[in-house]
Formats: structure tokens, C-alpha cells, sequence
């Protein structure tokens, strides 16, 4: 079955929305536990009940299963809160990791995310973060080409050992850890997947805003399924001429290929898109007048669903 714009929206952004059904969506978020941190006014992430239950807490943590409220309680004070904070939080992950607890945490990257909403600077590794449940950020880059036969977009197929594997991507893209800035990280990732070269970004990659969504993780994006995944990602846009051939650096894409746009639409209708690319690629149709209210019936609901009012914290400076 083809699927829709919409149906690209829904299979991403697919956390419920709380006016779809308010007694429902409030049943739903007052089943997790809510994540804090010092510092942050607010929430920062949501925990699935039985993520907490299998959690190997130690007591550095305050886990109120009455207030459903947990937050890490450092208590041997040598170091700043922040550095305690992150200290707890990953000598928790590691420990879980070590046990074997999760599966998610085997793709153990050594990264660590920022945990926006303090005034302090809290990370957590990678693969922790939808144990948590926490926002998470990233970076995609659309490459693309004018030709004689119109524009073509530079579209990479994925590894298929990794996540999503076998699925075509955007022709850039990746996550934004601690410390780094979004164009730097374009800039990182652009020379690392697609062998682009440092001076052909600092010079044609264009900043284009950005895109949020909230999703469950299915069994494509590896480890446990149902983990909670509000996401912000940056958008670039490149336009580069005929002369420019991506080319894999690394082992995350399998080979490129320039598509037409008719193609690239074929294929986002069939499926063949990572889900969160393919969200990217609407953006991309959207700026680029390729979708219009004109030939996309849904196209307001699409517009806002690209832009989702996440329900923590996002990032304020970077």
C-alpha cells in the first residue's frame, strides 16, 4: 500500500497529540515517570514504567513511585552539581549496560547529549537517552543538483548493519553531541559520510530551520521497542553542481544516487525512506514550492506537524 504524505508525518511524529483525545492523552502521561534534573524548572523527559522497574537504581536516586518522579540525588559533593549529576546518570547507564539490562544500550557510542532545560551543563550517553525519554538533536543536510532534466536530490542508501538498515536517507545526517555546534557538526558529518570536503560546506550549506517530532521507537531503530523519541533536528539545504559526487567515507551508507524528484516521491510513497528523513524531505518539498496547497490536501496539518511543540525543554543557546 502507498503511503501518503500524511501517512509519512503519522509513521514519525507518532506520539499522541493531547487535543486528538485529552482524557486518553493525560491517562497516557500520567503512566511514565516524570525525569528531573537540578536546575531545570521543568520535566525533561518521560520513563516508561517498566523501563523503570528493570532500571538497576542505586542511592544516588530518588525514584517516588507515589509522585511518579525520579531524579538523580548525588551525595558525595567533591565536584559541581552538574559534574555529579552527569557522573550518576552514566555510572547508572553503565552499570545497566554491564548487566546486560537493556538492549538498547549495546550500540554504546561513547557520545554524549546534551540534557537541555537546566542552567547547568547535564549530559547522558547516547544510547541511554530514549531510556529517559529525554529531547534529542541531530543534523540533516538535502544535497541537491540542478540538471536539464530538473532538479535531483543526492540520496544515500544505508548500511544494512545498522539501524534502519537498507533504508534510503538524507545525504547527510547525524547527531549533535555535547559541546558541538549544529554547523560544525554538518560540517564533521558532510566530510565523514559523504567525503564532502570542508570548504565546498563552509560555502554552499545553507542553514533552513529546523523540524520537531515526538515518536516510539519501533525494531528498526534497534534495542527495545516503545522507548520515547522527541527529536529537534537542523536543517541545511546545499545546492552543488554536476562536478560533485558524494562518495562513503564511512560504514553508515552503502552508496549515493541522484535521484529525480520523481523518484525520490516514489519512494518516500512506498516506504523506502528512515522515517525521520523522510520528514526532512517534505520540509525540503515544502520550501522548495515541490508541495503546495494546491497538489497536497493535508497541507496545513503537514506544515504544523513538522514544527511539534515538544513537551520539554529545547535548546535556547548551543
Amino acid at each position: 500500500m502507498m503511503k501518503s504524505n500524511l501517512d509519512l508525518v503519522n509513521d514519525c511524529d507518532n506520539f499522541p497529540y493531547y487535543d486528538e483525545d485529552p482524557k486518553i492523552y493525560n491517562k497516557l502521561v500520567s503512566s511514565y515517570y516524570r525525569f528531573s534534573i537540578s536546575g531545570a524548572p521543568k520535566v525533561v523527559g518521560y520513563m516508561l514504567p517498566w523501563v523503570v522497574e528493570k532500571m538497576p537504581w542505586d542511592d544516588h536516586w530518588t525514584v517516588d513511585h507515589n509522585l511518579r518522579l525520579l531524579y538523580p540525588t548525588p551525595q558525595n559533593g567533591k565536584d559541581s552539581p552538574a559534574k555529579e549529576e552527569t557522573m550518576v546518570i552514566n555510572d547508572l547507564l553503565q552499570t545497566a549496560r554491564k548487566q546486560g539490562t537493556f538492549k538498547v544500550l549495546e550500540k554504546w557510542r561513547d557520545e554524549l547529549y546534551t540534557i537541555h532545560g537546566s542552567n547547568m551543563l547535564i549530559t547522558m550517553e547516547r544510547s541511554g537517552s530514549p531510556l529517559f525519554g529525554i529531547v534529542t538533536y541531530g543534523v540533516h543536510m538535502t544535497t541537491y543538483v540542478h540538471t536539464k532534466e530538473g532538479m535531483k536530490i543526492w540520496v544515500p542508501r544505508r548500511a544494512k548493519g545498522k539501524t534502519y538498515g537498507g533504508m534510503m536517507d538524507n545525504t547527510v545526517a547525524g547527531g549533535l553531541a555535547t559541546g558541538e555546534q549544529p554547523f560544525e557538526c554538518m560540517v564533521r558529518e558532510a566530510a565523514e559520510e559523504a567525503s564532502f570536503s570542508e570548504d565546498l560546506v563552509r560555502s554552499n550549506a545553507k542553514p533552513c530551520g529546523t523540524i520537531s517530532y515526538f515518536s516510539y521507537r519501533d525494531e528498526r531503530a534497534g534495542g527495545e521497542t516503545g522507548l520515547l523519541q522527541p527529536e529537534v533536528q537542523y536543517v541545511y539545504d546545499m545546492e552543488v553542481g554536476p562536478d560533485v559526487v558524494p562518495k562513503p567515507c564511512d560504514d553508515e551508507v552503502e552508496d549515493f544516487r541522484l535521484w529525480t524528484l520523481t523518484e525520490v516521491q516514489d519512494a518516500l510513497s512506498a516506504g523506502q525512506f528512515k522515517p525521520n528523513c523522510a520528514l526532512l524531505l517534505l520540509d525540503f518539498f515544502i520550501r522548495h514550492g515541490i508541495l503546495t496547497p494546491q497538489n497536497e490536501k493535508h497541507y496545513v496539518e503537514i506544515v504544523s506537524r513538522l514544527h511539534r511543540k515538544l513537551p520539554f525543554p529545547t535548546a535556547t543557546t548551543m
